[in-house]
């Protein structure tokens, strides 16, 4: 039951994600009206007493990005300036984190930008899902409670009791070999990698596979996104040039944008897993991907930062 001192609050970049996270906290979202004033500026309105009370509210920054994100940053000053005890954003993805560091001369690091904005918000606390890199963390000066949709995508590829002889982690390139080896030695099986090269932001090509062979083997792909699929698709071709049976993919945060979803759609895989972090508008729901919930993880979290108890054990 949701505690009256305990209310989760929505934007609008994912209002279902959040009914059916108070729905597992048994209770009801917060009452906020946000909109918009006739010149597109946010607009933003409280309509109950929060003075005192542990607010948490659920906003991904997922595209449109500037957007969700500034809608975030201006509930935040609504609820710094009404007096709560507590201030979370629960961020189920968090937008800018691939531009985490300097790799070329002249350019922002603006995952960094974000977090300043938000703690100069009024966030006194983060709790975020599958960040593109896990020392993002350091990026905050508040508390940051990062959690891993692996639980509930380990739960579902378990359910298919695929036999560990016939079972392929394969990793999409390089620097997903430790995730690749998070999920192996959950589900079993044998580890394979591709060897992947980018030659854009955009654009990148597989060279070679590096490890067993995939021949009448069911091939498991992983990753933290799928944003325009290429990385993913390009393994999965990978995988069926070198004789896999099945090729499916999983990921935390479904993006798809650009040319993922005919991509997707046009690439040899079975299945792909994504959870529902970001809403799929209609046009990307197709007949192939499905949608785990990470609503019951993110409630478990709440409550346990609700009481001021360890969330350790929700790591993977």
């Amino acid at each position: 039951m949701l505690h009256d001192e305990l209310r989760v609050f929505s934007g609008r970049a994912n209002l279902p994600l959040a009914e059916k996270i108070v729905q597992h906290l048994g209770g009801t979202l917060g009452r906020m009206t946000v909109g918009n004033f006739p010149d597109g500026e946010t607009s933003v309105r409280i309509e109950e007493d929060v003075r005192g009370r542990d607010v948490f509210i659920v906003q991904p920054t997922c595209p449109p990005v500037n957007e969700h994100l500034m809608e975030l940053l201006v509930m935040l000053d609504a609820f710094r300036r009404s007096s709560p005890a507590r201030l979370t954003a629960v961020l189920p993805y968090y937008g800018y984190a691939r531009q985490d560091r300097k790799d070329v001369g002249r350019v922002p690091i603006t995952a960094k930008l974000v977090a300043n904005l938000l703690t100069n918000a009024g966030v006194h606390r983060v709790l975020a899902l599958d960040l593109h890199a896990a020392q993002l963390q350091g990026f905050f000066d508040i508390p940051v409670d990062h959690l891993h949709a692996a639980p509930v995508i380990v739960e579902h590829v378990s359910s298919l009791n695929i036999p560990s002889d016939d079972f392929i982690v394969l990793s999409p390139d390089e620097g997903s070999i430790k995730k690749a080896l998070t999920f192996q030695k959950k589900l079993g099986g044998s580890i394979a990698i591709v060897d992947k090269r980018r030659s854009s932001a955009t654009e990148t090509s597989q060279a070679n596979l590096i490890g067993p062979s995939l021949e009448g083997k069911v091939v498991f792909i992983f990753d933290d996104m799928i944003s325009t699929a290429g990385s993913v698709v390009g393994a999965a071709h990978v995988a069926k040039a070198h004789g896999a049976k099945e090729i499916h993919v999983c990921a935390t945060h479904g993006v798809l944008v650009g040319p993922a979803i005919e991509r997707l759609k046009n690439a040899p895989l079975q299945s792909v897993i994504v959870t529902d972090s970001i809403p799929l508008t209609p046009h990307k729901q197709l007949p192939k991907i499905k949608v785990l919930s990470v609503a019951g993880l993110l409630a478990d979290a709440i409550k346990r930062i609700h009481k001021n108890e360890s969330v350790s054990s929700l790591f993977v």
